[in-house]
């Protein structure tokens, strides 16, 4: 059949005929379908009807030679129909990963007649193919004869489809190569290769090398965008380093003519709100609306979740007015958050009601709302509720998600019902997702906080088999463990060699330690943590400098800690009652009553509200210090004034009541706390009991004692069953203990020495035969596996 006959028949409209398959060799098919190709529009249902009969006889190496044919260059969608009807019969697969010269040859087509977002469909599918041998990628950085050396175009798609296939660090060392070749990428390649790397890994390696790459773009000629430098301030804020990124903010502008925008400032805005840092909030707002930029949605929301954080729900309500004002309607994504506000402070009540009124203005709850609303009323112990909104969810077509069920695999955890969390996995994974980061970091630290260290080691070797990398909470787990343990040197020396290994060590990891040396009475080695940690430019939020504070408060260093809090506050952050109520214990502790109350007096003009804790510790100090008369005075106050007491206020007075002979006083509190349906309880009991038995009025004292009896028979009841089992632990416990000491030291030692194959492999022997090992090994184990993650970040060749 001549080229002129196949020319006529596409022209007509007509399928070209081809000659017989059975009549052809190899070459002679190759040109034919070549042929066929170069004169027949992909698009009709000729390809398909024509090539057909040719199936049986078109093998890998003929659609790479078609796909090589330079008679095809210019005919890009003919090659690209050609691959998916070759792609589509499974007789010739598999045809990916392609050798490098039809791929290459391919691309080149497709490059040269602007088919950009096809060659990255290739491309990616290649990438993914090739892994874990890349040799596309060694082509790229280190080319050969035959093969042309890639192009400047080529080599920008390479680099945004390594992106999108989720190897930004092969993408950044073609970049490299083009700036060792002198060849100027395009912004877009620079903004995406930026954005995938800040997203891939939020370090401060990774934004160092970032600013590196942006650095080296800038010497190739490339301007940079609002995008490029709002991704850059994007990395500084994820690791919360917040100089770097308002020095950006102002030198886009005074060195680059580069305009910031709402989404500049949103970004360091959302990340200051997330820290607690309001006043800094206000300056940035402020230097905002200098520039000309007003306050949108986003700009609010991220106002209202600052607000939330902190607890300072009023202020959030009066955002969502304000917004109003500026006719922007709160969204769902308000709304969520000031239920989240609510739910953190325990006011559910509250969030229902803000349910019901987004409801009202025909804002639907999502899954959002309902994760949120579901973890609160756990968390509130109102567990009915919240499976009764897991039924609702369901009512209502809003479907579970992954941290649906994660909220109720850590509730189950929190409660001890291990099997249950356990049983929730399986159902997590039949209702299609698989169990995360989130998941296994949960159930690693259920097992610990139970005390079952075998299954906390378990999960995290099923986590490592099923390629989950273990990350920063799976560390700060262990490092938790450790110092739970007591082993500071062993977690201090874990964090090093995680950092080392691309783990971001984060503000909880030195918390973590900080907290673990004040429990061993050790201030100074905790406040060389503290330094290290400021050192290294992570910024300590209010939960870090609270832990701060109460350690030093509860070794007797109040002064101390009072430095702290004027430390704090001159960094932009605002103290919460946590912080105030720990410094008025501290002072108290000390015996410094006094100090506690000016101190109070002094917060509270300052907008301090105390609560109920305040409140408490006051009244327990003044009691501790002998001075009844002023706390009976202050307890009458607070009734006078309507505050609501607790069992703990009725205790304290009336312990105080009863050492001091008081019994007649101590009654009249004990009738009136049980007016209020706030006891009275053991503690109150066993008060009143040593009491009347020192006044020698022992009859009152049997007739309390029998009453206590009756109230707790149930209770000691449990005890004693649970005394019981205990023993029996104990003596298993004894039994385990004796048997795999030996085999527990051994596999310590070849951890110690970083032989963890070889300790696994013991441990694995003895699983098999039923021996246990101390719980202290499972702990090394765990260490052991998070030692043998390597970097994240490579190299750059």
């Amino acid at each position: 059949m001549s080229s002129s006959s196949t020319t006529a028949a596409t022209t007509t409209g007509n399928p070209p005929q081809l000659p017989p398959s059975h009549s052809l060799n190899h070459t002679e098919l190759i040109s034919t379908i070549t042929t066929f190709l170069g004169n027949t529009n992909p698009a009709t249902s000729a390809l398909q009807a024509a090539l057909s009969p040719y199936v049986p006889y078109i093998t890998p190496d003929i659609v790479h030679s078609i796909l090589s044919s330079p008679a095809l260059q210019r005919h890009p969608s003919a090659l690209l129909s050609f691959l998916n009807w070759a792609n589509s019969h499974s007789t010739l697969k598999p045809l990916t990963p392609l050798p490098l010269p039809p791929l290459l040859s391919l691309l080149t087509s497709l490059i040269s007649q602007h088919k950009f977002n096809d060659a990255k469909s290739i491309l990616q599918s290649q990438i993914l193919s090739e892994h874990p041998r890349h040799q596309l990628h060694r082509h790229l950085l280190h080319p050969a004869p035959p093969l042309p050396p890639p192009s400047k175009t080529l080599l920008n798609t390479c680099i945004f489809a390594y992106c999108r296939a989720g190897w930004p660090i092969l993408a950044a060392h073609i970049f490299k190569r083009m700036k060792r070749l002198k060849l100027r990428p395009n912004l877009l390649t620079l903004n995406t290769l930026l954005s995938s790397l800040v997203k891939k890994n939020t370090s401060s390696r990774s934004t160092l090398f970032c600013k590196e790459l942006f650095d080296d773009a800038l010497k190739l000629g490339v301007s940079p965008n609002v995008i490029t430098f709002n991704i850059l301030i994007n990395g500084y804020c994820l690791e919360y380093n917040f100089k770097d990124a308002i020095e950006l903010l102002g030198k886009m502008e005074d060195d680059f003519k580069c305009k910031p925008d709402n989404a500049s400032y949103n970004t360091i805005l959302d990340a200051l709100s997330k820290k607690g840092r309001l006043h800094d909030v206000r300056d940035l707002l402020l230097k905002m609306k200098s520039k000309g930029l007003f306050p949108n949605r986003n700009t609010y929301n991220i106002l209202v979740h600052g607000y939330c954080k902190m607890g300072w729900l009023k202020d959030a309500t009066n955002i969502m007015e304000l917004m109003t004002r500026d006719n922007l309607l709160p969204d769902v994504w308000t709304y969520n958050m000031l239920i989240n506000g609510m739910c953190n402070l325990g006011r559910i009540d509250e969030a229902f009601r803000l349910k019901d009124e987004m409801e009202g203005l025909k804002l639907l709850p999502d899954v959002i709302t309902y994760n949120t609303m579901i973890n609160g009323c756990f968390e509130v112990k109102t567990s009915e509720m919240a499976f009764k909104l897991v039924d609702e969810m369901r009512e209502k077509g809003v479907q579970m998600n992954a941290v649906t069920h994660n909220v109720m695999i850590k509730w189950y955890c929190k409660e001890g019902r291990m099997k249950d969390a356990s049983e929730m996995i399986r159902k997590m994974e039949d209702a299609g997702f698989s169990p995360d980061c989130i998941t296994y970091n949960t159930l690693i630290s259920g097992f610990c906080k139970s005390g079952d260290f075998a299954e906390a080691f378990k999960m995290m070797n099923q986590m490592g088999a099923k390629g989950l990398k273990m990350d920063t909470v799976t560390l700060n787990t262990a490092l938790h463990n450790l110092c739970r343990e007591r082993k500071l040197k062993d977690a201090y020396e874990l964090m090093n060699s995680a950092r080392k290994r691309g783990y971001v060590v984060d503000e909880v990891s030195y918390g973590t330690l900080i907290v673990g040396y004040f429990k061993d009475e050790n201030a100074d080695r905790a406040m060389e943590f503290w330094d290290e940690m400021k050192e290294k430019d992570i910024i300590p939020s209010i939960i870090t400098y609270n832990s701060v504070i109460g350690g030093l408060c509860k070794l007797g260093k109040t002064d101390l800690a009072i430095n702290k809090l004027d430390e704090l506050l001159k960094n932009g952050l605002v103290p919460d009652e946590t912080t105030y109520n720990t410094i008025i214990h501290g002072y108290c502790w000390e015996g410094s009553v006094e100090k506690a109350f000016k101190f109070h007096n002094e917060m509270v003009e300052k907008s301090f509200k105390p609560d109920i804790y305040t409140c408490n510790i006051l009244l327990r100090g003044l009691c501790r210090e002998g001075m009844l008369e002023k706390a009976i005075k202050l307890f009458d106050t607070w009734i006078s004034k309507g505050k609501n007491l607790d069992a703990v206020t009725y205790n304290t007075l009336i312990t105080a009541l009863c050492k001091e002979g008081r019994l007649e006083d101590a009654l009249d509190l004990v009738a009136e706390m049980e007016e209020k349906k706030l006891g009275p309880d053991s503690y109150t009991f066993n008060a009143m009991f040593d009491a009347l038995n020192s006044a020698g009025k022992t009859k009152e004292a049997e007739e309390l004692l029998s009453k206590m009896s009756e109230r707790d028979n149930m209770v000691q009841h449990v005890e004693q069953s649970n005394d019981e089992q205990n023993v029996i632990a104990r003596e298993s416990s004894d039994e385990s203990d004796s048997s795999s000491m030996d085999y527990s030291g051994q596999i310590n030692e070849l951890c110690a020495e970083g032989r963890y194959k070889e300790a696994m492999s013991i441990f694995l022997e003895l699983t098999e035969k039923g021996i246990t090992v101390h719980k202290s090994t499972y702990i090394t184990l765990m260490n052991g596996l998070i030692k043998r993650r390597k970097s994240i970040m490579k190299p750059v060749p």
